[in-house]
């Protein structure tokens, strides 16, 4: 078995509301209300943030803090490739969604060979650029990153300069070049697509995996699915969106949105998923306790976590 090293990102530049770089504390405040002795038994490491920015104001009005997203996906970067380096695997309890590149990225640095499959669980694609994004806001753009795409066929704004530059040089993060293919990446819940994305979907025909299939065929055999969509992968893996579970359930995320999983749904799915030892890292992302009541939306988030945990420690260990 692998042990797990908690990498902890308390990054919101990339979010279009404040409070995501609190929901790391807010996971660690549920176990304790839920009596769980999960952060006592692995180790964590925090990736330094630069969420001072925020109080500077948003340059870039195309790809907001892209400056400090930079600086953030280099970081996590690096974390994520030395602890598989060091045979660990990272658990990443992130703020925002957009420091997922970087850990694609570190991914890829630590298996420059291997072919990289993503299990992306979430309400949205996060696949907008800074041509097409309609807010800005970075944390929409985390898989174009990670693809090194523009889509400049749906190109709405007309970003320059040092935006350019500095979008060019985040593709290129913990190595030149795309991290993914199209084919490698499996959409499991998103139900809220802009054109541009809707486009990219369909041009590179992007595995998609609804809402209602979940709920006819219930989460473990719809684990086993993406997992066969990806089977050709060397290695998987999954980033779990909080926003994809309903919004009666998820009113503790920035952007809720209708017609989601239901917490069991989303814990039998990621615990079903960590079992496979082809996972080599999990993620969490987008818990804001300032949005909540009662921290229950950092309750759930932790109860999917544990879940998670206890099946990457408890499953085989697969030959190098």
């Amino acid at each position: 078995m692998k042990e797990i090293k908690i990498i902890e990102v308390k990054s919101e530049i990339g979010a279009g509301t404040r409070g995501a770089s609190l929901g790391v504390e807010a996971m660690k405040i549920a176990s304790l209300d839920l009596k769980s002795d999960l952060f006592r038994r692995y180790d964590s490491i925090e990736v330094e943030n630069v969420n001072e920015l925020l109080f500077d104001g948003a340059e870039h009005a195309h790809a907001k803090f892209i400056d400090g997203v930079l600086i953030m996906e280099e970081r996590v970067c690096l974390e994520v490739y030395e602890q598989i380096f060091d045979d660990y695997f990272p658990l990443i309890m992130a703020g925002d969604h957009s420091t997922s590149y970087g850990t694609i990225a570190g991914i890829k640095k630590a298996f420059p060979k291997k072919r990289i499959g993503v299990i992306w669980i979430d309400a949205h694609a996060d696949i907008h650029t800074p041509y097409t994004t309609p807010s800005g806001n970075m944390h929409g753009m985390p898989l174009a990153m990670a693809f090194g795409f523009d889509n400049y066929e749906c190109k709405v704004n007309d970003p320059r300069g040092e935006t350019v530059d500095y979008w060019e040089q985040i593709k290129n993060v913990g190595m030149q070049g795309p991290k993914i293919s199209p084919e490698d990446l499996v959409y499991i819940a998103v139900r809220d697509l802009e054109k541009p994305e809707n486009y990219l979907l369909n041009k590179y025909n992007i595995n998609f995996i609804e809402v209602e299939e979940i709920k006819k065929q219930g989460s473990v055999p719809i684990a086993y699915k993406a997992l066969q969509m990806l089977s050709h992968c060397d290695v998987i893996y999954v980033s779990f969106d909080v926003d994809s579970i309903d919004s009666r359930f998820s009113t503790g995320t920035g952007t809720p949105v209708p017609n989601g999983l239901t917490v069991e749904e989303a814990k039998v799915l990621n615990a079903e998923l960590c079992k496979d030892p082809k996972v080599c890292a999990w993620e969490i992302v987008e818990v804001n306790p300032t949005l909540d009541t009662e921290n229950r939306m950092a309750e759930s988030a932790f109860e999917i976590l544990e879940a998670s945990a206890k099946s990457i420690v408890s499953r085989p260990v697969m030959a190098e």
